[in-house]
């Protein structure tokens, strides 16, 4: 068998690997690393390659103060799920009139209680939330999100949001008649998506409601495109410049010299690469003597952070500490669900000499882990997170990547 490698090249060179593990190796397991310098450079990356594009973070992908606070500074928009978000973001000084309510699934409560505060940009997607939006933050803009089916994507968002056009065209009317501003069109193609043309499909849906509701007098002002740009898992992807390009013609190629306003809501694509989750192997054994493979269990699981795992969809890129041969190993968290198995068909390896009590990294856990780890399931803690001391100079030149 090859000997097991850590490919440091791959997540930012020794220097950043160093860097978490003079950190890590003094911490806790399982624990969430947060690398702000990675978020600032994937900030900038997408500013450079949309720079005609407003950004609104979406805050459920990572809701980390420290990360709220540098994207403010960095001068981004937010796109917010609940009040406390709300909350959160406004506790930094945003303006309200950068903050979207994107969640098309609103209390009326939540949706008054966002009005009383300022914000004045509503996501909707069935009739009831227009009607809602219309009595509670009366004059607002809304905009409304058209179905997508998501093909390509490792985490699809079809089913649950968005409305078909013809029922998108009867909810701007009905916005027009309450005395709301029908403001624009969103879509979300899927999150960790890699298909481009699934923008473009969606960009074609958008095109033909902008010209079926200007017939009838009612003149949208914005695009949302969404997020879906794809961070650095196992599978291969492009770089963040390629997608932006693509959209940037699909848009032009739809709507020519007038160009609409543009929204991006990136959230996975920020701030998914700037995290790594340090865990320790707890045991590891066979089913039976004959079994091909040995079961590896470890502090971190499904219901600790890693619950995109689910169904194989995500497939974070994890290493051991170590040597040894490689040996392929069937991955499986602390609980005691069995459920939470991480990976049994797609096989990861590790040096065949790892022990229990060894350490393991698991990368591009920035996104989605924090926030899903559960509260207290069978008494195991949130996941803790912490954020990495920052390098002097940390950002690269624009285009360059930080992995």
């Amino acid at each position: 068998m090859e000997a097991y490698t850590f490919p440091l090249e791959r997540f930012g060179g020794p220097s950043r690997v160093n860097r978490l593990k003079a950190t890590a190796d003094r911490g806790p397991t399982p624990c969430l690393y947060i690398d702000l310098d990675v978020v600032e450079s994937q900030y900038r990356r997408l500013r450079d390659a949309m720079p005609y594009a407003d950004v609104f973070y979406a805050v459920k992908a990572n809701p980390a103060p420290q990360v709220v606070e540098l994207l403010t500074r960095l001068g981004s928009s937010f796109d917010i799920a609940s009040r406390y978000e709300l909350d959160l973001v406004l506790s930094f000084g945003v303006d309200p009139a950068r903050i979207s309510y994107g969640n098309t699934i609103k209390k009326r409560t939540d949706i008054a209680y966002a009005y009383e505060r300022g914000v004045r940009l509503y996501a909707c997607d069935a009739e009831d939330d227009v009607q809602n939006v219309a009595e509670l933050a009366p004059g607002s803009r809304v905009f409304f999100r058209v179905f997508t089916q998501g093909t390509g994507s490792d985490w699809p968002l079809s089913r649950k949001f968005g409305a078909h056009p013809e029922l998108i065209l009867e909810m701007a009317r009905l916005a027009a008649e309450r005395g709301l501003e029908a403001y624009g069109i969103s879509f979300h193609v899927g999150s960790q998506q890699r298909d481009i043309g699934e923008w473009d499909d969606a960009i074609a849906r958008t095109k033909m409601l902008f010209e079926d509701l200007a017939a009838e007098g009612i003149h949208l002002e914005m695009i949302n495109v969404g997020g879906g740009f794809p961070a650095a898992y196992l599978d291969p992807t492009h770089p963040v410049e390629v997608y932006a390009g693509e959209i940037t013609r699909f848009l032009e190629e739809r709507f020519g010299e007038g160009l609409p306003r543009i929204i991006t809501e990136p959230g996975r694509y920020l701030v998914a690469d700037a995290g790594v989750l340090v865990s320790e192997v707890i045991l590891i054994t066979k089913k039976a003597r004959q079994n091909l493979y040995r079961w590896v269990y470890i502090d971190a699981g499904l219901f600790g952070g890693l619950i995109e795992a689910m169904g194989e969809a995500i497939k974070f890129p994890i290493f051991f500490e170590g040597d040894g041969s490689a040996e392929e190993i069937i991955l499986a968290g602390p609980t005691c669900d069995s459920m939470d198995v991480l990976y049994e068909t797609h096989k990861y390896t590790m040096p065949n000499r790892v022990k229990s009590g060894d350490r393991l990294y698991v990368f591009t856990t920035g996104a989605y882990t924090h926030s899903y780890s559960s509260v207290s399931f069978n008494g195991f803690p949130p996941l803790e997170m912490r954020m990495l001391p920052r390098e002097p100079n940390p950002i690269p030149r624009p285009g360059s990547s930080l992995r």
